[in-house]
């Protein structure tokens, strides 16, 4: 499976998915506390104060919408390759016209 850009949401009408997505406060915290700055699955679920499979799930649909995406691997200690994840989007824009949602999505542009 070849991976989406945010460009080509429109095209796959996504739209209310990820208005849907974003309407829960447990997805908006992971997007944006990957914002600025790439994490792993632990800084999340300890910066955030949830359960790592909650983390897990949330990227997982984070990353079907090309919301977000693995930014890098690193490597711990113990020798295991870890993600880091980052949002593809910086800010998120949604309107109504004539009781239809307009969705803008702008890319993130801030550097690690």
């Amino acid at each position: 499976m070849s991976k989406r850009n945010i460009i080509q949401l429109s095209e796959f009408n996504v739209t209310q998915k990820i208005i849907e997505s974003l309407s829960n406060v447990c997805t908006r915290s992971v997007l944006f506390s990957v914002k600025n700055e790439s994490k792993d699955v632990m800084q999340i679920a300890d910066e955030l104060k949830i359960s790592i499979s909650t983390v897990y799930k949330t990227l997982s649909t984070l990353e079907d919408l090309a919301l977000a995406e693995i930014d890098r691997y690193v490597i711990s200690p113990e020798g295991k390759k870890i993600k880091l994840y980052r949002s593809r989007i910086g800010k998120v824009e949604i309107t109504l016209d004539d009781l239809e949602p307009i969705l803008m999505l702008h890319p993130n542009d801030s550097k690690n």
